[in-house]
């Protein structure tokens, strides 16, 4: 059997989006060509599918194919990406019958966040997702390494050179996880750290290219890096926010998300996503150029639900006004306590109505009080020291414990209920049996 060696890749592609009716094939390109464009390759020419359902073996059909195969062989492009996920099969079909690179949409992005990431926990969390992504593509083998038949001296290694690449594959993603791990225990740490100092933290969150970073750099005065471009930073940036008035907060930067967000990445960045569910708060940045801005928003509430953030507290700010027609300023919205505030990033316009906003959130999002205990309620008692939100205790003359608490509120409504109590309504009042 003839073996198939992958083509190299290169930097003229053709973009190929088969439209379903799901969404604009024209929108569909727009980002596709965005996402290339942030990977480096020069886009020459795009390719609009239209089937009622994908072709098992080449997603776009016989008749599309040869129309590739003969853009690649005139030498006009040598890379080919597609705006879907392709299965290992269809990849190596569509690779045979064009002899050229295939790449999908979750191939592209791994390439994107691969240039990007800076830090060290940062790349070790875009190899992991390289590594799981690719474990389902290796496709080749060596002759010189398969089995062999039985005879003395002829007994060959044992394993085929893609066995042995599998093997290899596992256990390096064996390593990455094992160190991701340490990572995420050193952030765990933090948070709890941050917990002790009474800092509640308000992360960014937003499609990609929604100004997050931008919005970073206007409010702590940072130097994040910001372009205009799809994942133009991935790394979690942390930094002490004054809010004028009151206690301050970390504010957190985070990687933007996008449709179809691969779900190796969700999982490898999951330790850098824990740091947006465990906030206090989240902004979430909305584009307000974007014309499919509802689109993106639940493209984020999507993620927010799969990293267990979607009942957090936010404010969702509509940022780039400055390139609209839109007034800065808060709004509130339909939804129960829910804010909106117009503003600009680049300008500075409408920031004064969103520190305000984070204000009034951050503080009544908090408790802070006195809680009257009994004695036989010590695991409660024990409980709030572990997270550092005791201020100060003493002892009433009836032998209860006063306890001076600033506490997050739905952290003392979940510690209540573990220990089957019925929960203050407000500070100061006893604890009694439910």
């Amino acid at each position: 059997m003839k073996l198939f060696d992958r083509p190299g890749g290169g930097e003229r592609a053709v973009l190929v989006h088969l439209d379903n009716e799901q969404q604009s094939a024209e929108d569909a390109l727009w980002e596709l060509r965005a996402l290339a464009e942030s990977a480096g390759a020069r886009v020459v020419d795009s390719m609009i599918a239209r089937r009622q359902r994908p072709d098992a073996r080449t997603y776009i059909g016989r008749g599309r194919v040869s129309e590739l195969a003969a853009l690649v062989a005139s030498g006009a492009v040598d890379l080919v990406l597609f705006n879907h996920a392709l299965s290992p099969s269809q990849e190596r079909n569509l690779e045979r019958a064009m002899s050229c690179r295939v790449l999908d949409r979750t191939g592209l992005i791994l390439d994107i966040f691969a240039r990007r990431a800076r830090t060290h926990e940062g790349k070790l969390q875009v190899e992991l997702a390289q590594l799981r992504h690719m474990s389902t593509r290796l496709i080749r083998g060596w002759s010189h390494l398969e089995r062999q038949a039985g005879g003395i001296g002829l007994r060959g290694p044992g394993e085929t050179q893609l066995e042995l690449d599998r093997r290899m594959l596992g256990v390096r993603i064996k390593q990455l996880e094992r160190r991701l791990a340490r990572v995420r225990r050193q952030r765990q740490q933090g948070r709890q750290a941050r917990r002790r100092r009474e800092l509640p933290t308000v992360s960014l969150v937003g499609y990609t290219n929604a100004g997050k970073s931008t919005l970073f750099n206007r409010l702590t005065e940072a130097s994040v890096y910001a372009d205009d471009r799809l994942f133009a930073t991935l790394d979690t940036t942390l930094r002490r926010l004054e809010t004028g008035v009151g206690e301050p907060v970390i504010l957190a930067d985070t990687v933007g998300f996008i449709r179809d967000l691969p779900h190796q990445l969700v999982a490898a960045f999951r330790s850098t996503l824990e740091e947006a569910a465990e906030s206090q708060l989240l902004l979430h940045v909305v584009d307000a150029a974007d014309p499919d801005r509802d689109e993106s928003i639940r493209e984020v509430e999507k993620v927010l639900e799969d990293i267990g953030a979607a009942a957090l507290p936010r404010i969702q700010v509509l940022n780039k006004i400055d390139v609209t027609a839109v007034r800065p300023g808060l709004r509130m919205t339909g939804d129960a306590g829910n804010a909106e505030v117009a503003v600009s990033a680049v300008t500075g316009a409408g920031i004064p109505d969103l520190l305000e906003a984070i204000r009034a959130r951050v503080s009544a999002d908090r408790v802070h009080g006195v809680l009257r205990l009994r004695p036989e309620d010590g695991r409660l008692r024990s409980r709030l020291f572990q997270l550092g939100d005791v201020l100060l205790e003493r002892s009433a003359d009836n032998g209860d414990v006063l306890l001076e608490v600033n506490v997050r509120r739905r952290d003392l409504e979940r510690l209540y209920r573990k220990e089957g109590l019925a929960a203050p309504l407000k500070t100061g009042c006893s604890v009694h049996s439910a």
